[in-house]
């Protein structure tokens, strides 16, 4: 093995879906490759136009990969100060509507050649494995390192029989994250534990945002005035993204909260009942669709982000906020541990507090970032955590631990063979259930997703699917 890495980094959408796995996996690979030491590959779905059509939103669609390529590599480099040198490549996808997700096609591990298999970072493993069948990652890469983007736990709780299906997800999580990666990074303790994890959050802000900060803080030392709005909120207009819990709130303290107007910006399946519920309960509550974080709007106005998620694993937008130098109130809560440490982010572990920090937030200016803090946020410090927290020289690939007789094999070394027998019997079984269509479709797989169709292969240029012989009887008389 050289000294030189190959990172490929597989993830479950792409822009312009403005998705957390499609937006942070793509800064990761820019920042990797950043240094020019490593060789990085971003795997992204590629999706038939149909499926684009559902997912990507203002009518964007693309005719090729070649296209969509010159899309997301348009928009990193406008938001950076230096030119990225990763790869792209695509994995065939389909997208499911009843999940609002994108699913992978066929073996997309045969995206990376042999020679080339290296490190692969799974953005969202346990998404990526649900249904994977194929080529096992733990064989052909010397490390499989999971991040765990979605607290997929507390969005299904919400749902019909939701404690139920939560319980059955608990189990597949832990089961396919087990046997198809060497180590998990959870970014914040919202998620559900799984083995071999570490809690570290290794997302980092678009520098732009960094930029409105440093302004910001001049402004408000030269005395200017740096924001002339008082609260918003950004996030995709669903009720699990915390609209409901604010609404109670505004509505419970009404009188306390006299003259406090919320800006909301998003857009998803909930936003024409979000909109309903706020005229019904007489709050004011402005909503607006969604909007791009980045938009000037958001930098010369509001000054207060609130932010009443309890979904979210790690939230962006927070992330976002207090890198352009705004107060942000959100509650005590794991998803926002990392937040503690700077001081404009306001926390509240109950009603009371909520109403008395966004009063305070409302009447006070926000503290200077530090030049410490404005680096915590950045992504080359997301960037340095991760490295440490792959620690990716620990693994030893199984090819390379040397084959003893079982007489003369060590106490500590017959237990690993065990369980890594009782692993590879796992795999086995997993492997079985995701290769017939009758499982796969029972537990919510896209129909017809074991190898890509022939759109999908025209599209990417691979083989065509293989045809089923049929099989002839002849009668015998």
């Amino acid at each position: 093995m050289s000294a030189r890495r190959h990172f490929a980094i597989f993830t479950t959408a792409s822009l312009p879906w403005m998705t957390g796995t499609a937006i942070n996996p793509l800064f990761r690979a820019a920042y990797l490759s950043k240094d020019g030491d490593k060789d990085v590959t971003l795997v992204i779905p590629w999706l038939p136009l149909w499926d684009q059509e559902l997912v990507y939103p203002n009518m964007v669609a693309f005719d090729s990969p070649l296209e969509h390529e010159g899309y997301i590599r348009c928009w990193i480099e406008e938001r950076i100060d230096f030119r990225p040198s990763f790869s792209i490549k695509f994995y065939p996808g389909k997208f499911s509507k009843e999940m609002r997700s994108i699913l992978p096609v066929g073996d997309i591990t045969e995206c990376i050649p042999d020679e080339a298999a290296d490190i692969a970072v799974l953005e969202e493993p346990e998404h990526l494995n649900w249904y994977h069948h194929g080529r096992r990652w733990k064989s052909k890469f010397w490390g499989v390192i999971g991040i765990v983007h979605t607290n997929y736990l507390a969005y299904v709780k919400r749902e019909k029989n939701g404690q139920v299906i939560a319980c059955i997800l608990k189990y597949a999580n832990t089961w396919v994250t087990r046997i198809y990666c060497h180590k998990i990074i959870r970014l914040s303790g919202a998620t559900q534990n799984l083995p071999r994890s570490v809690v570290c959050n290794v997302h980092g802000v678009n520098p732009k945002f960094l930029e409105v900060g440093k302004l910001k803080m001049r402004q408000m030392q030269s005395g200017e005035v740096a924001f002339t709005k008082g609260a918003y909120y950004i996030g995709k207009m669903v009720w699990g993204k915390g609209y409901r819990e604010l609404f109670d709130l505004l509505s419970k303290y009404q009188s306390k909260l006299a003259g406090l107007e919320v800006d909301l910006y998003g857009t998803g399946e909930d936003s024409d009942e979000v909109r309903k519920s706020a005229k019904h309960l007489s709050l004011t509550v402005n909503v607006h669709p969604g909007c791009d974080h980045a938009d000037p709007l958001f930098h010369d106005s509001y000054k207060v982000f609130i932010n009443p998620s309890t979904t979210d694993v790690v939230c962006t937008t927070t992330a976002e906020a207090l890198a352009m130098g705004k107060i942000v109130i959100c509650a005590n809560h794991p998803s926002n541990e990392f937040f503690k440490q700077f001081p404009n982010c306001r926390i509240y572990n109950n009603d009371e507090e909520f109403v008395q920090l966004t009063l305070n937030a409302l009447s006070e200016q926000p503290a200077p970032l530090t030049d410490m803090q404005r680096y915590d946020l950045s992504w080359e410090a997301a960037t340095e955590r991760f490295i440490k927290a792959a620690d990716m020289n620990l693994h030893v690939p199984e090819s390379r631990i040397h084959k003893t007789s079982r007489v003369s094999l060590p106490a500590f070394l017959r237990t690993r063979k065990l369980k890594q027998n009782l692993e590879d019997a796992s795999v086995y079984l997993h492997q079985a259930l995701s290769g017939l269509e009758v499982t796969r479709c029972a537990f919510g797989a896209v129909p017809k997703t074991l190898q890509p169709d022939e759109q999908l292969c025209k599209d990417l240029g691979l083989a065509p699917p293989k045809k089923k012989k049929k099989l002839k009887f002849k009668l015998m008389t």
